[in-house]
């Protein structure tokens, strides 16, 4: 009796034996289109099955080598089986005639319309909706084909020999299909022709075309190189092949200028604002002539079994990024991300403080800052006190917010936990290089400095709001023999601040909507440069009617300055006090909590509950939840946007360690100077 593990061996060599005689006996190429392309689906799941069940085709875990192997049992099968291989080659013919390769190599991959959310439903459909072998497109049916992305990886693994192998067979089988002298690159040719023209179109297209460099237009590639490519396909119908070679160098030299003219578009939206529409049909422009490229390669090859095969491997990878919905997103909107974050920066610069007199000048400011938050303070239990719905009172609040953060914009001053989110891009423009030692040290001198700026806000802001609230709660006991804020509110106020609850859950979202605010504000900073609303407002003919030369320019000039920090100020309000509502809508227990505005309240609740309070193990856990409500504003707010940052420049902070290390030495050596400022800045920081 066989051994166990010998038996289950033959087993396995018997069924998979019959798995292929099986497959092979049912190759029948009389019958109807769809029950042939199931078929060569079938076939292709045999090649890249991944527990084969013939041991001589099982290399364990590596897919590939399996894949490889079966390939070439295949073949070796055909070759001692004619009549199998006949049917094969029949099929494979019948394949050939009918299908639309053209379509396949020009479209597949491709947008079929050159806008970027259409392109995002366009993607949704293709993997929710199943897609169907009975069709004569190629595109279609490529997806069915290879739906496995680790089919590039076989593909680009097949050796000389199995390629020359495959390509005999390929020959026999679509030899009748193919006279004249093209063959089968007919259908490549093809394929360039259309790809030149959708090409020349989008160069043609009104956002693409205005711009562009003039010089680099001054050669009208866009116009040359669909003509180029009919030209091209002409000659290699004709046979001449010295005139294709001539052509494929041509056509050659006007991909490259068209791709340099393309690059002109963003260097002008670098300058002047990102669409996402126009960095994703530069995506599609830039993607076609490398298809182009590619094509070319293996339409003029003498032994093209390698391009071949390098080419099927790309259009597989090409089908898994169609399936991805990440990719376009992260692809189209790095350039856009990159503009928010450099405008952040510029804005972000102004509130680092570098020496003794800025410093106190962020405290002024943070303490006018803390002046306004107080009367806000007070306005949030006003409309508490009205008892409006959930909705009407979110809207109230964040309107309340809204103006009051405005208005210390408008008066220069400031409010702490606006800081992070602006200086995190600026932070990270600093680490763009920390090659050396004095660059490093710059880095951690910057760190130093938005930590003392940090700190700086924070005090101006408390200091400032908790005196005030208290004065204006007493002014109401003299006034008014009771106190502004009623005593129910305050208690609410105390249950629900102290550090024993959600409090730090709360004010780490908080942080989370002071990013998404500064986000707002760089998205339309950028919008407002794009359409060049500045411009308009300066020279629109209606505008200076109305406004007069002089005042039309000074508007201008003030909304282009203005613009960032209005929409901040405005969107940080209305989510705080939104936010919540909505929230509360789905029965989500969400909640702001701002440092600010939480010392606010709770300097109020002790204008109200009196000095007693004091002694109160209640109040002081409210108190305690100050600092971590402040840190966790900070820190979150500033790592969003510094990660931020760091992808839309494409940093890759390799020696984070050094970056590290250097910080714990300027901690350990001289810890005062991330709290407090130098006399002056450093000769080097001030000329920066």
């Amino acid at each position: 009796m066989a051994p166990p593990s010998t038996s289950r061996g033959a087993s396995r060599r018997r069924r998979s034996a019959w798995d292929l005689t099986a497959l092979l006996n049912a190759a029948d190429p009389k019958a109807p289109l769809p029950e042939r392309h199931l078929w060569l689906v079938r076939l292709l799941e045999w090649i890249r099955h991944r527990a084969p069940a013939d041991p001589a085709l099982d290399v364990g875990s590596n897919a590939t080598l399996t894949a490889v192997l079966r390939i070439r049992h295949l073949l070796n099968v055909l070759d001692k089986h004619p009549e199998h291989r006949s049917h094969v080659a029949a099929l494979l013919a019948a394949f050939w005639r009918e299908i639309d390769v053209a379509a396949l190599l020009a479209d597949f991959g491709f947008a079929p319309r050159l806008a970027f959310f259409n392109e995002i439903g366009e993607r949704l459909r293709t993997r929710l909706l199943p897609h169907t072998p009975a069709t004569t497109d190629l595109a279609e049916l490529f997806g069915l084909l290879f739906s496995d992305a680790d089919d590039a990886r076989w593909l680009r693994a097949l050796d000389e020999d199995t390629l020359t192998r495959l390509g005999s067979l390929f020959s026999e089988a679509t030899a009748a299909e193919t006279p004249g002298p093209m063959g089968w690159r007919e259908p490549f040719h093809d394929a360039i022709m259309f790809l030149a023209a959708q090409v020349r179109a989008v160069g043609f297209s009104g956002p693409i075309r205005q711009r562009m460099s003039a010089s680099a237009l001054a050669g009208q590639p866009f116009r040359q190189l669909a003509r180029a490519a009919e030209q091209m396909r002409d000659h290699a119908e004709a046979g001449d092949t010295a005139a294709v070679l001539r052509d494929v160098q041509y056509l050659r030299a006007l991909l490259d200028a068209c791709r340099t003219a393309a690059g002109t578009v963003r260097e002008h939206l670098e300058e002047h604002g990102v669409s996402v529409d126009i960095v994703f049909q530069l995506d599609q422009l830039f993607e076609r002539t490398h298809r182009i490229e590619e094509l070319l390669t293996c339409a003029i090859a003498p032994q093209p079994g390698a391009e071949l095969s390098r080419l099927l491997a790309e259009l597989v990878e090409a089908a898994a990024r169609r399936r991805s919905l990440r990719a376009p997103f992260a692809r189209t909107y790095s350039m856009l991300a990159r503009k928010v974050a450099e405008r952040s920066a510029e804005t972000g610069e102004h509130y680092i403080t570098r020496d003794r007199a800025e410093y106190l000048a962020m405290l002024a400011k943070a303490a006018g800052g803390g002046l306004v938050i107080a009367f806000t303070t007070l306005a949030k239990f006003l409309v508490m006190a009205l008892g409006f719905s959930a909705f009407w009172a979110g809207l109230l609040a964040g309107v309340n917010y809204a103006g009051s953060f405005v208005l210390i914009h408008l008066l220069h001053w400031t409010v702490a936990t606006k800081q992070p989110a602006m200086t995190a891009p600026a932070m990270a423009a600093r680490l763009e290089d920390v090659s050396s030692d004095d660059k490093l040290e710059g880095f951690v001198d910057q760190v130093a400095h938005l930590i003392r700026s940090q700190v700086a806000g924070i005090v101006g802001n408390v200091v400032v709001v908790i005196p005030v609230v208290l004065l204006l709660q007493g002014l109401g006991w003299v006034t008014f023999g009771a106190p502004l804020v009623g005593e129910h509110a305050a208690r609410h106020s105390l249950e629900t601040l102290s550090l024993l609850g959600p409090t730090p859950l709360y004010a780490a979202f908080t942080g989370v909507l002071l990013f998404l605010s500064s986000l707002i504000a760089g998205w339309a900073e950028n919008w407002f440069v794009l359409h060049k609303l500045d411009s308009a407002i300066r020279w629109n003919p209606r505008f200076v009617a109305v406004l007069g030369a002089s005042r039309a320019e000074r508007w201008a000039r003030w909304w282009r300055a203005n613009i960032s920090g209005l929409t901040s100020n405005i969107s940080l309000g209305l989510m705080l006090g939104l936010v919540p509502a909505v929230a509360g809508f789905f029965a989500l227990p969400i909640e702001v909590r701002h440092v600010t505005l939480s010392s606010g309240q709770i300097a109020a609740a002790l204008g109200t509950l009196g000095a007693g309070l004091l002694h109160s193990h209640e109040f002081w856990w409210c108190v305690a939840a100050i600092p971590f409500t402040g840190l966790l504003n900070l820190t979150v707010s500033f790592f969003l946007a510094f990660k931020l940052a760091m992808r839309s420049r494409g940093i890759r902070v390799g020696d984070r360690q050094r970056i590290y290390a250097a910080i714990r030495a300027r901690l350990a050596g001289r810890p005062m100077s991330f709290l407090l400022p130098p006399r002056a800045a450093p000769a080097a920081q001030a000329a920066s």
